[in-house]
């Protein structure tokens, strides 16, 4: 569960800009993080890929392609003229709206980002982080930076009260925390599960989406004003509308739940192709909802009706491993064709593509950015060290990768997949 958790933001709109339709396509690794800037037009999307993406919403396409993290970008935020982003290497850079690489980085980590949030008047960064902390950093000329501890363990989620003089940080230990911006603990609640995710509205509300499917909702006193089972899975993703009426919240098997939050009721539920939501944000107006998932698609549904924008792409759409259908090895590895292609093209993805993989040594494929420990692996694949990395997983056969823990305890199962990868991944 840990790990789970770990691993864990239309047509027809009432005002603003008329946004094109259909989903947003151009990351090749699930979409962690979504975010608005303030024009409404652009958003920006982070992704297991290792890069940000930049989007015109009224064009529906890609404006730029931010690279700089060695690892996955995580959390996303849209400044007046910048953005924000936060990764797998603990950093937090900041870029700014017509740049292609950041003017400030922060290692404000000593293990992934999780979350990012910005202060009302624009002044302070905070991030959390699976370090167990949370960090606030003055983002004016010669500003410092502060660490607030207090969580045991995984921090998951940071937002600030609409005040702006405190913020509210969740995380797997189910402890709420509320601190001032000096560090003095105001409040800490206790939750019945694991928080994956938090949302703050105007009125001060809190929403936190926990792992047993419940959103748990604070009031101003930070205690507990209410719940409502939003999901059967975790919650791995919240969003609330700007004007604080509508909450969403995603879950691991594609649907997304839209509730009112004063009569704390769900209105619809949004169900996409079945595979998990790890992020959404409404655009400004409330139009539409944006969701980022596993299939590396932004989708848009509209905010009012619950409808999809555009056509829906399914999981069979430019399938690669459709040859493969009557291969059991390719049913495995579908999970995996989230981060890696077979494709000798398929540049782009969270993962290096495993086209020539066996005979290839670790760490060596140009293009990708493999982190140091993992270079530094005196190993070469071959069918025998495949079977090894999935019967023991990842962290315990490649120290230093980044890849997700994952094994195959079944032996049959795990000569499948090799089987399979040795005919996809073979020079054709």
């Amino acid at each position: 569960m840990r790990i789970w958790l770990a691993l864990l933001v239309s047509v027809g709109i009432a005002s603003g800009p008329l946004l094109a339709q259909g989903d947003l396509r151009g990351h090749g690794g699930p979409v962690r993080a979504l975010a608005i800037a303030p024009s409404s037009d652009l958003a920006i999307s982070g992704s297991f890929d290792q890069s940000a993406i930049v989007w015109s919403l009224a064009q529906g396409k890609a404006l730029r392609i931010l690279r700089f993290h060695s690892g996955s970008v995580n959390a996303v935020l849209a400044l007046k003229d910048g953005f924000v982003t936060g990764g797998e290497d603990g950093k937090v850079a900041i870029w700014r709206a017509d740049g292609d690489s950041p003017v400030r980085v922060f290692q404000a980590h000593s293990a992934p980002v999780a979350g990012l949030a910005l202060s009302p008047d624009g002044n302070w960064l905070a991030s959390a982080g699976w370090d167990g902390a949370v960090k606030l950093q003055d983002l004016r000329d010669g500003g410092g930076s502060r660490s607030f501890e207090g969580h045991k363990g995984i921090v998951n989620a940071v937002a600030f009260m609409p005040d702006g003089q405190s913020l509210v940080s969740g995380g797997y230990d189910a402890h709420i925390i509320i601190n001032s911006l000096t560090g003095d603990v105001l409040q800490t609640v206790v939750l019945p599960a694991p928080v994956s995710t938090l949302a703050v509205a105007a009125d001060e509300t809190v929403a936190a989406g926990c792992a047993d499917g419940n959103v748990v909702f604070l009031n101003r006193a930070g205690t507990i004003a209410g719940s409502i089972a939003a999901t059967e899975t975790p919650v791995t993703s919240l969003a609330i509308s700007h004007d604080g009426h509508t909450l969403a919240a995603g879950s691991p098997r594609g649907a997304v739940t839209v509730i009112d939050i004063a009569a704390r009721r769900v209105r619809f539920t949004l169900n996409g192709p079945g595979l998990p939501v790890w992020s959404m944000v409404f655009t400004r107006d409330g139009g539409q909802l944006l969701t980022g998932g596993a299939d590396r698609i932004v989708r848009r549904w509209d905010a009012t009706s619950g409808e999809h924008i555009g056509a829906i792409a399914g999981a069979g759409d430019d399938d690669e491993l459709g040859p493969f259908r009557d291969m059991r090895g390719a049913d495995i590895f579908r999970a995996c064709s989230v981060c890696h292609t077979v494709r000798p093209d398929g540049a782009g993805r969270a993962g290096p593509s495993l086209y020539g993989l066996f005979g290839r040594k670790a760490g060596s494929l140009p293009g990708y950015s493999f982190s140091e420990a993992f270079r530094k692996l005196d190993l070469v694949w071959t069918e025998e060290t495949v079977s090894r990395l999935f019967e023991i997983g990842p962290q315990a056969f490649t120290p230093g990768t980044k890849m997700p823990e994952q094994t195959v305890g079944n032996a049959k199962e795990r000569q499948a997949l090799i089987d399979f990868l040795q005919m996809a991944t073979a020079a054709r």
